[in-house]
């Protein structure tokens, strides 16, 4: 007989009032920022990933050092007689947190609902043909053609509840330009290791362990409730943790780091995250509305994108502004992704005099005016790193003033084209080159280049893309990425900065690796050693 999910509530209540007094253990998480949404296929950023990742689960997710590994799924295949369907055998006994059992029909719902109009995951899951439920713990997905990647993609796609959707008339994400709010905004019903109990957006979100998770004993789940909390102001982020009035904090300025390491009751964990940060520039306006060069665009001239690029002094940028916590690098990847090579990764020279040359021969020897468009809250220290681009591009003339706002705001400012020029950071969630190629550089469609907010277009670029997702040749296909990098790189459609490091700080008893995805997986914590 089905458990109903009144009666699941009830009784999963029972549980937690059974748990013992010792067994509770809250952790309170601060960051920069708040996730924007609890709808899981609204907005892919890295806020909303993060703090959906202890509600919401995936078919397969990538753990702290990037490896990908079962989550709903616990196995999955190729078909051997059609290249173009994979099989997932889904986990059995997986219930909802309103007690709905996990099928393949909810799958079907999920991925179909990723895919509509007001997703923001659509770019990834544009193979997908057909999904269906072979049995209630089967799933075969047919795609276009063969597609290597559909593993990795999958690998943040959230899975919701077909009947709860349906119920609170969310079966569709509502775009976020369209504004207001929808029941999935501030409500959710995962399968995860905690369930949301409260939400009051830029204030505090409180999770609460679920006792009934599928996985209660394959992971310590010490952590018995999370009370996360926005806190923009970075010293006030960091007097927090230090005055006990918070945990663990999650996005530590590199200022920070050393004096966090020598506090006593603090600890410290440090690593790159696969994200770059980098300046891009608005190639689809005519003229820039900033500059008071008028009648036609500098920056569509590849001329003067490229003396952008050599006027930054990244190694400056990484000693003075990121103490060293960082890695400057040549175009828009990490090491740790397909297509990514040493000799691509490289930063190019810092060569203010060649850049004036370049800007001379374009015709602005006596230079111009723009503004820089930049976060104070999203990515580490990105306003002394917008700061230190100021001061660079003005010695080659490029008078440039700074606005400085929240990453809300200047999200929002992007997709309107509002930013002439601009700071950005991409993670690279499937640790694959076409997933930076799909959404920053194919030129911007209904279906395609959702974070091409450059305005860049190039047919032959966008032929070479599409093509990889049907070369399943592994060798084949890392040589055609490279290529495309190596005309990308020609062409200076982005001034790629640095690989963004990050530090995880937190108070003595908890335990909270640094993640490659910088997704905290906060059911791993164990309870403090006595």
């Amino acid at each position: 007989m089905r458990l109903g999910p009144l009666i699941f509530i009830a009784a999963l209540a029972m549980v937690c009032a059974a748990s013992s007094d010792t067994d509770a253990l809250t952790l309170r998480w601060a960051r920069s920022q708040d996730a924007t949404t609890l709808d899981p296929h609204v907005s892919n950023t890295g806020a909303n990933n993060a703090l959906l990742h202890s509600v919401y689960e995936t078919l397969v997710i990538r753990d702290g050092d990037g490896v990908l590994v079962p989550a709903l799924s616990v196995s999955w295949q190729v078909l051997p007689d059609d290249p173009t369907v994979w099989e997932f055998k889904l986990r059995p006994d997986v219930r909802f947190h309103d007690g709905s059992a996990f099928t393949a029909e909810d799958v079907v719902f999920s991925l179909a609902r990723a895919r509509a109009p007001g997703s923001d995951w659509r770019s990834v899951l544009l193979g997908i043909e057909t999904v269906i439920a072979v049995d209630v713990l089967t799933v075969r997905i047919k795609t276009a053609s063969p597609d290597a990647l559909l593993i990795d993609n999958l690998s943040t796609l959230f899975m919701l509840d077909r009947g709860w959707s349906e119920t609170h008339g969310v079966a569709e994400p509502q775009n976020p330009k369209d504004g207001g709010e929808t029941y999935a905004t501030r409500h959710a019903n995962g399968t995860g290791p905690y369930l949301v109990t409260h939400r009051e957006p830029g204030e505090r979100t409180v999770l609460t362990r679920n006792e009934a998770y599928w996985g209660r004993r394959e992971v310590p789940l010490a952590v018995s409730e999370i009370v996360y909390r926005p806190i923009p102001e970075h010293t006030t982020r960091i007097a927090a943790l230090l005055s006990n009035e918070v945990d663990f904090v999650q996005d530590v300025p590199a200022h920070d780091i050393e004096r966090l390491k020598a506090a006593k009751g603090i600890k410290v964990d440090i690593g790159a995250e696969n994200r770059v940060i980098f300046l891009g520039f608005n190639l689809g306006r005519p003229e820039l509305a900033s500059s008071d060069v008028k009648g036609r665009n500098p920056f569509g001239d590849q001329r003067v994108r490229e003396a952008v690029n050599l006027a930054i002094n990244r190694e400056a940028i990484r000693q003075l502004t990121m103490r060293g916590h960082a890695l400057p690098v040549g175009i828009l990847a990490t090491p740790l992704t397909v297509g990514w090579t040493a000799e691509l990764g490289a930063p190019p020279p810092f060569d203010p005099a060649k850049a004036k040359r370049l800007l001379a021969e374009a015709g602005y020897q006596r230079g111009f005016t723009v503004t820089l468009h930049c976060t104070n809250d999203r990515y580490v220290n990105d306003e002394g790193i917008c700061q230190s681009v100021v001061g660079m591009l003005r010695r080659i003339g490029i008078r440039t003033r700074l606005v400085t706002q929240s990453h809300s705001v200047h999200f929002l400012a992007l997709h309107r084209g509002e930013c002439d020029l601009f700071l950005l950071g991409w993670g690279i969630i499937t640790f694959d080159s076409s997933y930076v190629f799909t959404n920053l550089y194919r030129t911007r469609t209904a279906t395609d280049g959702a974070w091409n907010v450059a305005g860049y277009s190039n047919p032959d670029i966008d032929n070479r893309i599409a093509a990889l997702g049907t070369e399943v040749d592994r060798d084949r296909r890392k040589a055609a990425m490279v290529a495309i990098w190596q005309q990308l790189r020609e062409d200076t459609v982005y001034v790629p900065l640095h690989v963004q490091s990050i530090a995880y700080a937190m108070r003595n008893g908890f335990d909270i690796r640094y993640d490659v995805t910088n997704h905290p997986k906060i059911k791993n914590v164990a309870a403090p050693k006595p």
